[in-house]
């Protein structure tokens, strides 16, 4: 059975609406891994890789935040990405949000409550700066963007001629 594997947005976790949806919609098709993933960016990408050498995924969806990982890691790690309105400037979006906040869908380690602080807003800042170092060219038809034209928090439409993989525009508002 084929695997994907799901890695959602900031304030979500692996049972959020999307990593519902996406089990319920492969069961019995692929085996849909939805974890949750750490909060902190390096960590967040240390346990994508870890779990990718473990369940050998076949495909890459992320969603927002998820989606900005999965933009770096799929040609690194040689899997197929499918990206939801990446966010390619968390930081910019962290920044504004200084903060005690809950997340908005359970995690398995019971913890609803996170802080952003200013730490965290620098450390995705300086993964930002080399997110597109390991593109690779020929990977570019393995890694497709889908980028929500109403969308008001991952909005990149003055980013998208940089943006190394092709991309889809729809309508969604979020």
């Amino acid at each position: 059975m084929k695997k994907i594997l799901f890695l959602h947005g900031f304030y979500a976790s692996g049972q959020c609406v999307p990593a519902v949806a996406l089990r319920e919609a492969f069961a019995g098709r692929a085996d849909v891994l939805t974890p949750d993933l750490p909060m902190h960016p390096q960590d967040a990408l240390r346990f994508i890789r870890e779990l990718i050498g473990r369940e050998k995924p076949d495909l890459l969806v992320g969603n927002s935040c998820g989606a900005f990982y999965a933009q770096m890691i799929a040609p690194v790690v040689g899997i197929p990405a499918l990206l939801g309105n990446p966010h390619f400037q968390m930081s910019e979006f962290l920044m504004q949000r200084i903060g005690q906040h809950e997340y908005k869908s359970p995690r398995k380690d019971g913890k609803q409550s996170f802080v952003i602080d200013e730490n965290l807003v620098k450390e995705f800042a300086a993964l930002e700066a080399t997110q597109f170092d390991n593109w690779n060219p020929q990977f570019r038809d393995r890694v497709w963007g889908l980028f929500g034209e109403q969308d008001s928090l991952a909005h990149f439409g003055a980013l998208q001629p940089f943006i190394p993989f092709p991309r889809r525009a729809y309508s969604h508002r979020r």
